[in-house]
């Protein structure tokens, strides 16, 4: 009998389980799943070379940022059971003068997750997560959100005719992330609870509903995931940088990047792994406390912060997180919301924009810097997770000066004007004459 190209397996005890199992979760120990592959088998047709061919392919697929390295995600999925919506193929931005200055380091870019079809990374992990569902014959799928979740879900759900049930913390999610669930189509159920009680919730659903589940405890999630990795190293012309620096929720980006970075390495695709910093907000941040102790215990925590996509007090994924810090010798951050609104209106005024859990990233640099953590030729790379438009009301409300504990240090006020010429001219910037 063949080996199969895929396989589920625990990463604490090794337990293995077919590709199609439907679990989540090893039935030996409860650890989490990884989707393993087997690379030695892989080693014979994946080069970086075909990855670049792809580049100017013409199939569905291939225009994809994720299924372009299919090899490496789902080898085993014929082409028409893909389910894509073109996504990845976001931007890897240089740092412009006015980030630079903010954050005191000129070797920044801007790897934009928020440009994806729905508006966040999450849409990478969903193409992934909703093709395995349509193989499995699923009728109906379900996931706990803070918002990007939700959107993505039901998007790629009603593209596919499956029914997306969504559970969102109430009063805890920001309104234009509930906006795109419900334009979607999804099942939307407020649960008067915070997310880590919805995700509970949700998680004792797949096991007695018939419904799937796509949280990131769902491995194949991850699987589109990691390919943020692969598709900057691309960009980048597979030139690695010193450092990756992530947002920290429910740590599945994080899993997901040290898992790519392994896969890549271990085909000898690339010679060593950049360093990955994981960023939790101050009042969100169990794996940070978790960090600075040595990992010797993980305590859950009440999770507050304004950046309401990494509002996680017990994150699915710490175990993953934790072998992703130790594989690269990574460190974990923590920043204050203060920090993270700053930092957004410093992106935002530089053009490129993004929502607030997206920021903490480019403030723990900022940090890492004033520390000397980041050396000044150090090549490094922000993730921002979300788009702008996920949450304006945090835009709107820390440029009017009206957020109780933040102090809009980077503010750009509306100004009332009377309809007329002049006193619109005189806020119109003429050029110097020389």
């Amino acid at each position: 009998m063949n080996q199969p190209l895929s396989w589920l397996e625990c990463i604490s005890c090794g337990e293995k389980y077919f590709k199609d199992a439907r679990i989540y979760n090893c039935a030996q120990c409860g650890d989490l799943l990884d989707v393993k592959h087997d690379l030695e088998t892989l080693k014979e047709t994946v080069t970086l070379e075909l990855f670049d061919k792809r580049l100017g392919g013409y199939e569905p697929w291939e225009r994809s940022g994720v299924w372009r390295y299919k090899e490496l995600v789902g080898p085993s999925f014929r082409h028409d059971e893909l389910v894509t919506r073109g996504e990845g193929n976001t931007m890897l931005y240089p740092s412009p003068n006015w980030l630079a200055q903010y954050t005191g380091h000129a070797n920044l870019e801007l790897k934009h997750e928020g440009e994806n079809p729905t508006g966040s990374f999450k849409d990478r992990g969903m193409t992934t997560g909703i093709t395995q569902a349509k193989h499995l014959g699923a009728h109906a799928v379900i996931c706990a959100s803070t918002g990007n979740t939700s959107a993505s879900m039901a998007s790629y759900a009603r593209l596919t005719g499956l029914q997306g049930v969504v559970a969102f913390p109430a009063g805890k999610v920001a309104l234009g992330k509930i906006a795109q669930a419900i334009a979607y189509g999804a099942t939307c159920l407020e649960i008067c609870g915070d997310f880590d009680e919805a995700q509970h919730i949700v998680l004792e659903a797949s096991q007695k509903l018939p419904v799937y589940l796509l949280n990131s405890v769902n491995p194949y999630r991850l699987e589109g995931q990691k390919t943020i990795m692969f598709e900057m190293l691309q960009q980048r012309r597979w030139r690695i940088p010193e450092w990756v620096v992530v947002p920290g929720g429910n740590l599945g980006n994080s899993s997901s990047f040290g898992k790519a970075l392994m896969e890549l390495h271990t085909l000898g695709l690339i010679s060593r792994l950049p360093r990955i910093a994981i960023v939790q907000a101050e009042g969100a941040n169990p794996f940070f406390r978790s960090w600075e102790n040595g990992f010797k215990d993980f305590e859950t925590v009440q999770a507050e912060t304004l950046a309401t996509a990494i509002r996680i007090g017990n994150p699915t994924n710490f175990s993953k997180a934790k072998r992703t810090i130790e594989w690269t010798n990574g460190i974990s951050v923590c920043v204050t919301d203060q920090d993270i609104l700053d930092a957004k209106a410093c992106i935002d005024a530089a053009g490129i924009g993004c929502e607030p859990a997206s920021a903490a990233s480019v403030a723990g640099v900022k940090q890492m810097v004033e520390n000397g953590i980041i050396k000044p030729h150090d090549e490094v790379v922000a993730v921002l997770t979300g788009h702008l438009l996920k949450d304006p009301g945090v835009v709107i409300d820390y440029h009017a000066n009206e957020l109780d504990t933040i102090a809009p240090n980077f503010i750009n006020e509306i100004h009332r004007i009377d309809a007329d010429f002049d006193a619109l001219a005189a806020w119109v910037s003429q050029p110097e004459v020389q």
